[in-house]
């Protein structure tokens, strides 16, 4: 993830702002199709990362295209940014989700997916 710079007003009340929605992955056929229609409607500029994904760089909230049918969600998969990934873990354990993809390492961190008790996929990643 990329950093971020905070206006020097803000720096002295937040310096990193955990337990926040930072990025939604959509699934997608292609990323090609994806990158161009956000492109045209919304003006995202979007990076590959490989043939299968594309994400925005924004350094806040982030939209990604997995094109990886093997690795896509169903629906859009929300993904939450927090401090710790361990302790997160064991907290959405403890709190009733049951963890769909174990810790993983990708480009700028890692994460793990989960569903909460309503059935949905959400992601929870550290930064690096």
């Amino acid at each position: 993830m990329p950093s971020i710079t905070i206006p020097p007003i803000l720096s002295r009340e937040v310096k990193t702002m955990a337990n926040r929605i930072c990025f939604v992955e959509l699934p997608s056929a292609a990323t090609a199709p994806a990158k161009a229609f956000y492109a045209a409607a919304f003006a995202f500029s979007m990076t590959d990362f490989g043939p299968t994904y594309a994400c925005t760089l924004s350094g806040d909230v982030d939209l990604g295209i997995q094109a990886d049918a093997g690795e896509a969600t169903r629906a859009p998969l929300p993904v939450i940014q927090v401090e710790s990934l361990e302790a997160t873990l064991a907290r959405v354990r403890g709190a009733g989700g049951v963890v769909t993809k174990p810790i993983f390492a990708f480009p700028g961190g890692r994460r793990f997916h989960f569903r909460d008790p309503s059935g949905n996929e959400l992601a929870a990643m550290q930064a690096d």
